[in-house]
């Protein structure tokens, strides 16, 4: 096999470089005044569905900003229009009907990317063209559970109390919704990186509400079965970020992603004593540093790089979403520090 291309690809194979490759969860989006301004023209879903569109957005943050990764414009959500369900954004997702028994589970189609989401491919292959050689394109898409939840719920919700209690009261419907939806986002992904995608990874935003045995019973085997179909078709690092799962971090080991995404609420030193020493994360500066003064966001920046160096390899990045309100300008700064640091180590 090839040497990886770029320091990111490099990097989530367990190959510590010069430097911690650095990107940020939710980087294309609005904290960017170029983004706002594109906004102004085009609603939210109509600027997924356009190739030209998401391939711009998709390539602002990499303008900017000496980052060492793009990520898809897209949403988690996305391809579950092309499994029919019915779906809006006021701002946030709104089904038109949810999935509550085993009729509405097989009314879903199993996805076909190329013929359900092939703007999203598109946007790969338009990204991938003008994409620096040295940055890696990275595409993603919701976890199982957490498709689940919006699913089940019928929209967002901070409990997903129905979702949850779904997986009690019906456990065989909702265990065959978990495997359609595994099957079908392993399918989205092996897609997207044959669009051009470098590396995969999978979004768990709503992992964290379960308990080690619920994860384990009902999360767990369909996680490692979307893993297992992934690399039986292309040979891509995954990286499987579980949003406040503290708790889960000797489930998350079973898995077998290449590279373990924390929030900020663990250090990475800790989960690294529950990941085992070869380790690789991603993370987990907390997304509210970047409001600190210089001095602060620095200290913060910096212990992130010294736990992460307990790994057996690290990705900088946030420990969630960077926030709307975000001034790009501490971007910047946060990503001269991750840098300048490593450089200051190096020598």
């Amino acid at each position: 096999m090839a040497e990886p291309a770029t320091l990111l690809e490099r990097t989530c194979r367990g190959v510590r470089g010069p430097r911690p490759p650095v990107w940020i969860m939710r980087q294309a989006g609005r904290y960017l005044p170029e983004y706002r301004r594109l906004r102004e023209h085009v609603d939210f879903l109509t600027a997924t569905k356009t190739p030209e569109i998401a391939a711009r957005i998709t390539l602002q943050p990499v303008e900017r900003f000496p980052l060492d990764a793009a990520i898809l414009f897209s949403d988690i959500m996305t391809p579950l229009e092309g499994m029919g369900v019915g779906l809006d954004f006021a701002p946030g997702p709104v089904l038109d009907q949810p999935v509550r028994s085993e009729a509405d589970v097989r009314a879903l189609r199993t996805l076909v990317p190329d013929e359900h989401v092939g703007f999203v491919m598109e946007t790969l292959r338009l990204v991938r063209a003008e994409l620096r050689r040295d940055a890696a394109l990275i595409g993603f898409a919701g976890a199982p559970f957490t498709l689940f939840c919006y699913l089940v719920e019928g929209g967002g919700s901070k409990s997903f109390t129905e979702a949850r209690a779904f997986l009690h009261r019906e456990p065989r419907t909702a265990a065959h919704l978990l495997r359609l939806l595994g099957t079908s986002m392993a399918a989205y992904l092996v897609a997207q990186a044959r669009a051009g995608a470098d590396v995969l990874m999978l979004f768990d935003s709503w992992a964290g509400l379960l308990g080690p045995r619920t994860y384990g019973r009902f999360v767990l085997p369909v996680l490692k079965e979307t893993v297992a179909a992934i690399r039986a078709e292309v040979d891509r690092p995954v990286v499987y970020f579980a949003n406040a799962a503290s708790t889960l971090m000797a489930q998350v080991r079973e898995l077998g992603a290449d590279v373990v995404g924390i929030d900020w609420t663990l250090p990475l030193s800790r989960a690294v004593r529950e990941l085992g020493d070869d380790a690789v994360v991603q993370g987990n500066l907390d997304p509210a540093a970047l409001f600190a003064p210089r001095a602060e966001l620095a200290d913060a920046v910096d212990e992130v790089l010294a736990e992460g160096a307990t790994a057996a390899a690290h990705v900088f990045n946030l420990g969630h979403g960077i926030h709307r309100a975000t001034d790009p300008d501490q971007v910047a700064f946060l990503v001269d520090r991750v840098h300048e640091r490593s450089i200051r180590k190096a020598g």
